[in-house]
């Protein structure tokens, strides 16, 4: 299969993309580059309109905000973080303008490793990027600069980017770059260089082939090793990756009509790779015992709801990994739980709509979502 078979069919055919801009496209020195925004706005309002979702990840805000604290260079983590700060609305702005032409609400989202790495608030972020696209929204994401220290930050956005991909479950991740992909060498000092079209597992010669971080960008943090790693991220997560030229008027375009491009390929799709990981990772801290009914829409390929719940065992906090246990005591499934331990307790045999009477607050219609679950009789 050609590159260009690859750009159509994984394009054409991915319900969710997520897509990773550098500071050094977004930006011109100080201002943003609207006219390539506008571009960008054009390509992926086309895509949505496609039926495919879409979350896009952008640096530049450090960029835009670094001339108000004058001309000498960055180096404490308190300066890049006023930079952030200040260059973060005039990042927005740019975007809403973009995409305003469109009628196309974005949404600022700011995380940190935590939010990731974290599982509970892994489950928030998640849930708010779910509810943002229901909403017709385009989430924007950057890392949240102004609070993350040294000891908790990714440090750039490719890395950023696919744990995003990670998390909503994503088909493909587009990091749009200096360059069209990798080569056996770098292109710019070594005419010889060989460009890669398909990639379906990364070894330690592809590290080599990347070489250091890009030293010609005055801006950023990226280059071609952060891309690689970024891409593993997304390949033990099922989610293909494509490293193409972000500097094209159309760029998401050009890729969907054969742009050259490195395409990084996982053996497993989203949804294989994430019972995988499921299945590998979690360690129950306590179960849920449930009815017959419970059990039998489980195996069929629905979440857990509370009106199935009979008993809870043990102690746990929202986030936790749970056994789901059935009638008879057996374990059939387990996952990642939406509630406490107390709270479930509290549900148990409620119906969804009388939950929050009960609790207090609205929270989420399943204890477990389907996504979250995997079940034994799969194993």
């Amino acid at each position: 299969m050609s590159t260009a078979d690859i750009d159509r069919s994984r394009l054409s055919e991915a319900k969710i993309i997520v897509v990773k801009v550098g500071s050094a496209l977004v930006t011109d020195g100080a201002k943003p580059r609207q006219d390539w925004l506008n571009q960008l706005a054009a390509d992926i309002a086309q895509m949505r309109a496609g039926g495919r979702e879409i979350i896009l990840v952008s640096s530049g805000a450090i960029a835009l905000g670094r001339s108000f604290l004058g001309s000498e260079p960055l180096k404490k983590l308190e300066d890049k973080q006023a930079a952030a700060a200040l260059g973060q609305p005039l990042l927005m702005a740019a975007l809403s303008q973009a995409f305003a032409a469109h009628d196309l609400p974005v949404a600022q989202s700011l995380l940190t490793l935590e939010d990731t790495e974290n599982r509970r608030r892994w489950l928030n972020a998640r849930a708010t990027l779910k509810t943002l696209l229901a909403a017709g929204a385009l989430p924007v994401i950057n890392e949240n600069d102004t609070v993350a220290t040294d000891e908790i930050r990714y440090g750039d956005n490719d890395r950023l980017a696919a744990r995003v991909a990670q998390m909503i479950g994503a088909d493909v991740l587009v990091l749009l770059s200096d360059i069209d992909g990798l080569y056996t060498a770098d292109p710019r000092v070594d005419s010889t260089a060989e460009h890669l079209d398909v990639i379906t597992e990364l070894n330690a010669a592809h590290d080599q082939m990347a070489g250091a971080s890009n030293p010609a960008s005055g801006i950023g943090s990226g280059g071609m090793v952060t891309k690689l790693a970024a891409a593993r991220i997304a390949w033990r997560a099922g989610c293909a990756t494509v490293i193409t030229r972000g500097d094209r008027p159309r760029p998401l375009a050009e890729l969907l009509d054969g742009a050259r491009a490195t395409w990084i390929l996982p053996p497993l799709s989203p949804d294989k790779a994430r019972e995988v990981w499921l299945r590998g990772h979690l360690r129950p801290e306590g179960a849920l015992l449930v009815d017959a009914g419970a059990a039998k829409a489980l195996e069929a390929g629905a979440s857990l709801l509370p009106v199935g719940l009979v008993q809870v065992e043990g102690e746990f906090a929202r986030g936790a990994a749970v056994a789901v246990k059935g009638p008879e005591g057996q374990v059939i499934a387990k996952g990642i739980t939406a509630y406490s331990s107390a709270d479930a307790a509290r549900m148990a045999g409620l119906k969804t709509d009388a939950v929050e009477a009960v609790l207090g607050y609205r929270g989420r219609p399943a204890l477990i979502h389907r996504d979250d679950l995997v079940l034994e009789s799969r194993a």
